[in-house]
C-alpha cells in the first residue's frame, strides 16, 4: 500500500489527582473546548468532551500519527495549565497520572457518544470507580486494585 489510512474510534477517560479540587460548572464549557482544540492540533477529531467534577471522558477519532499515551500526555498538559489560570482555587489543580483509553467500534458511536453527553445524570447512580471498574472488565483489561486508585 503507498498510502496509510485509518480511522481509530478511542474512549478516554482520566481524573483528578486530588480530591478536594472540582472542576466547577463556570469552566466546563470553555475547559471542553479548549480541550478539543488541543485534540485538534494533534491531528485528531473531537467527537465529544463531557464530565463531572472530579473526571472527563473524551471521545474523539486519533490521528495515524500519534501514539494514544502521547495525546492523552498532550490533552492533560496543556488542559491542566489551563486550568490554574482559571483562579486561586485551581492552583493545585492536576490530573492523575493514568488514563483509560478504549476502543470503540463504528457501530458503538451514537451508543459512546449519548454515554459521554449523559454523564451528569449517568453519575447519580455510580460512582466513577463503579464506572471505571466496569469499562475494565467489560474490555477485559486486568488491574491490580492496590495500584489503580493511587498516582
Amino acid at each position: 500500500m503507498s498510502q496509510s489510512l485509518s480511522k481509530l474510534y478511542v474512549h478516554i477517560v482520566f481524573r483528578i489527582k486530588k480530591e478536594g479540587i472540582k472542576i466547577q460548572p463556570e469552566i466546563e464549557k470553555e475547559l471542553y473546548a479548549y480541550i478539543g482544540s488541543i485534540i485538534k492540533e494533534n491531528e485528531s477529531i473531537p467527537t465529544i468532551i463531557n464530565g463531572v467534577q472530579d473526571h472527563l471522558h473524551v471521545f474523539c477519532i486519533m490521528s495515524k500519527n500519534i501514539a494514544l499515551s502521547k495525546l492523552v500526555e498532550e490533552i492533560k498538559r496543556h488542559s491542566s495549565r489551563w486550568i490554574k489560570t482559571k483562579g486561586a482555587k485551581y492552583k493545585a489543580f492536576a490530573w492523575q497520572g493514568g488514563y483509560g483509553g478504549f476502543s470503540v467500534s463504528p457501530s458503538l458511536h451514537e451508543k459512546t457518544k449519548k454515554y459521554i453527553q449523559n454523564q451528569k445524570s449517568h453519575h447519580h447512580k455510580m460512582t466513577f470507580k463503579e464506572e471505571y471498574i466496569l469499562f475494565l472488565n467489560e474490555y477485559g483489561i486486568e488491574y491490580d486494585d492496590r495500584y489503580a486508585w493511587t498516582d
